[in-house]
């Protein structure tokens, strides 16, 4: 009976500290947070010239399907940069309790209904942006919050 609580109760803590979004990128296994290059650093609240990371980059492979975290619905297109480039395309995606902007992606659409774990789009080429870099997607709440614990 011990061992059967103890099965459980490992369970129960390795299921929390997954976090309660989807894996989001095909051939993934988990949401891996993007390490420092010559680029920068993945983490949230790193310094980016002069200023602290809004968010996460997942490691992602450009051309990779990329999945919905949660269930939800896609509110609308999102841009991070002002200018144009390869890369310049997203999401803002709203439901379950969260909001998050996914950044780099060609979606399949920019408005409507999306289930956990449905194809959002495809992971845009960073590499021609940013040869080098550690392609990924960027991951950012609508708050600024630390999204860190959802993934």
């Amino acid at each position: 009976m011990f061992s059967i609580r103890v099965f459980l109760w490992a369970a129960l803590i390795s299921t929390a500290l997954a976090g309660p979004w989807a894996t989001m990128c095909a051939g993934k296994s988990s949401n891996e947070i993007r390490m420092c290059d010559s680029h920068g650093c993945g983490q949230y609240s790193t310094q980016r010239n002069q200023r602290p990371h809004q968010g996460v980059d997942v490691l992602c492979p450009d051309g990779s399907n990329v999945y919905a975290p949660f269930t939800g619905r896609i509110v609308g297109q999102e841009k991070p940069y002002k200018n144009k480039n390869a890369i310049n395309n997203g999401v803002r995606l709203s439901g379950r309790g969260f909001c998050v902007k996914i950044f780099y992606i060609k979606p399949i659409k920019y408005k409507g209904y999306i289930k956990k774990g449905e194809k959002l789009g495809t992971l845009l080429p960073l590499q021609k942006v940013y040869p080098g870099i550690q392609s990924h997607l960027h991951i950012e709440n609508c708050d600024m919050s630390d999204p860190t614990a959802n993934l």
